[in-house]
């Protein structure tokens, strides 16, 4: 039944039914689903102080607004239901499948490696693994997740184990949570001479969140002034009891520069396994996993490491990756040897995507080309759709005045070496909180060297290009050059998070203070021909100024402001400054009406810093 609503627009009331929307829906897909007409919505929307066109992304909070107002109850449908929405269109699903018990197997822990910036976590992996990747690092400090699995010997067996390194700085805060969810066991880096440390207990809180078992590392134990006692101590505090003090959780001491209590750790790590979890998968089902990384190889194109949890990936089998998809055309470990499958609990590099997948994003094997394509276009544009909404500010009709003014606006083009870098450095960019007259906005994001294109997107909205860890290429960098695009390389995310903010703070308007510069007191007033009067003075504090603003205060009012200290004299001597003390003329320029006992205030103004 269609019932009246404000204006005259007839709108069908929904009466309390509910209509479930995918985030970032326009108010044409609401129309069609409530059997309206667009422009009707886009009225009633404005009568409730809501400027939005019929095809706009609209966010959750408009959407819901406008169904109060009619009648309906409008769901926003997470990302993983529309997922799951979406994969069960074309009969498929992601999640454990029961299947035959022959078909399920022991598979390796999956473990993350998880503490504070600087606390040693990537030199730990480093001797587990043999391969010097911190000296890679920009800075010593990870800036990207790797994955690697390595083999050690318990009660004469030999057994895997797949290792995540996750960063420390505390702008991977995404990437730390995303790396708790696919892990088996927590490897908790402490430094026995540092202690307890903010990214300690943010990686120890996601831990317990994903309810993983935790070993603690107590690192750089070879160090002067190192107490392992301490930290032990510490994490009593947080719930971590240490199995000497009658606790349940394994400490184990390491220095990874002398390897001592390595091969110990790999131990307990895989005795926490046996003893809480029951770690098997089913190799026969179609493969499914999560995508760890992702970056754009010169040779190979996009890669992405995967971390395969079920099912077995093989060679030639069609792949879709969050919003990329394609056909594996190799599979390579993490030393770049070919392999023929990957089973589950195994990272291994894909190379045969057609884009570079987003870090955390799902993967899936479907029989066909042609399914993986479909699914990748409509998570492609599930996906624009969801960001048009959160990047689209709500304008209401009080604020559309001030939203016609020139704002002030800092755009930016982000590409980094892979894809988790380059969303956490967007996610710290835009937390800068700097002020309401200026705003940030990314507007292009996307793994790989900076390209011609890129350049040319810069020159048409007046755009900053960073680069993280990667460089512009070929005609790339003649062009920025010639026409003098602002492009920034950058290794390490804080030195970006710094300048991007300073940049920020450069284009607020300048604010100023008034600062007294000295006092004078009028003792006598002379008649100077052609000049005027000029006020024979002591000066009472600071100095006076030649050139300086002034204003002329009388029985403690002001008399006259914006005056100006055009004349300056000592005697018969032209000066340009008088201390505290002596004695001097002043000419205030035109303005002449100046009286015994008058006081001038001389003061300049100066630029405020911001804080």
């Amino acid at each position: 039944m269609a019932a009246p609503s404000m204006g005259g627009v007839s709108l069908p009331r929904g009466n309390g039914q509910t209509v479930r929307l995918p985030r970032g829906a326009s108010l044409t897909d609401l129309a069609e689903r409530i059997n309206a007409q667009p422009a009707a919505l886009v009225t009633a929307l404005f009568h409730l102080g809501e400027m939005v066109t019929a095809t706009q992304s609209v966010n959750d909070d408009t959407l819901q607004l406008l169904g109060a107002e009619i009648g309906w109850v409008i769901q926003v449908v997470s990302p993983e239901d529309e997922d799951r929405e979406l994969l069960e269109t074309f009969d498929l699903t992601f999640g454990d499948e029961e299947g035959d018990e022959e078909d399920w197997s022991a598979r390796p822990p999956v473990v993350t490696v998880m503490g504070h910036v600087d606390h040693g976590k990537t030199k730990l992996l480093d001797a587990i693994r043999d391969a010097n990747v911190v000296a890679r690092e920009a800075g010593g400090i990870t800036q990207h997740i790797g994955a690697y699995q390595v083999v050690t010997e318990l009660e004469g067996n030999e057994r895997p184990v797949t290792f995540i390194d996750t960063p420390g700085h505390e702008s991977f805060t995404a990437m730390r949570a995303r790396g708790a969810k696919v892990t088996d066991i927590v490897i908790l880096v402490v430094a026995a001479d540092d202690g307890v440390m903010p990214q300690t207990v943010e990686a120890l809180n996601h831990a317990q969140a994903a309810e993983v078992p935790i070993v603690v590392a107590v690192n750089k134990v070879d160090k002067e002034g190192a107490n392992p006692a301490k930290i032990r101590q510490q994490l009593t505090e947080y719930g971590l009891v240490a199995e000497e003090y009658g606790g349940e959780t394994m400490f184990v001491d390491v220095s990874a520069i002398t390897r001592q209590g390595i091969d110990e750790l790999l131990t307990a790590v895989l005795l926490t396994a046996d003893a809480e979890l029951d770690l098997r998968a089913n190799t026969e089902q179609d493969p499914q996993g999560v995508v760890i990384e992702g970056k754009l190889d010169k040779g190979r194109g996009p890669v992405a490491t995967v971390l395969v949890q079920r099912g077995t990936l093989r060679q030639g089998d069609s792949i879709v990756a969050g919003d990329a998809y394609g056909r594996v055309r190799s599979l390579l470990d993490e030393h770049g040897n070919k392999l023929k499958e990957a089973l589950p609990a195994r990272p291994v590099q894909v190379v045969g995507l057609t884009s570079v997948p987003r870090a955390g994003d799902t993967f899936l094997v479907v029989d066909e080309d042609r399914v993986a394509r479909q699914i990748a276009d409509r998570r492609q544009a599930r996906i624009r759709n969801a960001q048009n909404a959160s990047m689209r500010k709500r304008i209401s009709l009080e604020d559309l005045d001030a939203a016609l003014k020139e704002t002030r606006q800092l755009n930016l083009i982000i590409k980094g070496d892979n894809s988790g870098t380059v969303e956490a450095l967007e996610e710290a960019l835009m937390k800068i909180e700097i002020d309401d007259e200026i705003a940030l906005r990314v507007i292009h994001r996307g793994v790989g060297g900076i390209t011609k294109s890129d350049i040319d997107l810069a020159l048409a909205d007046d755009v900053i290009v960073l680069g993280f860890n990667v460089r512009a290429e070929g005609q790339a960098t003649e062009l920025a050059n010639r026409e003098g695009v602002d492009v920034r390389y950058y290794t390490v995310i804080y030195q970006a998070i710094d300048e991007i903010e300073a940049a920020l703070k450069g284009m607020l308007k300048p604010v100023y203070e008034e600062v007294q510069l000295g006092t004078a007191e009028v003792r006598e007033v002379f008649r100077v021909p052609k000049i005027g009067n000029v006020a024979g003075s002591l000066v009472r504090s600071g100095t006076i100024v030649r050139n300086a603003k002034a204003r002329l205060m009388r029985d403690g009012a002001v008399v006259a402001d914006n005056l100006t200290v055009e004349s300056l004299r000592r005697f018969k001597d032209d000066a340009t400054e008088v201390r505290e003390g002596y004695e001097c003329g002043i000419g205030l320029g035109s303005y002449n009406d100046i009286k015994i006992d008058d006081v001038i205030e001389t003061f300049e103004m100066r630029e405020k810093p911001r804080d």
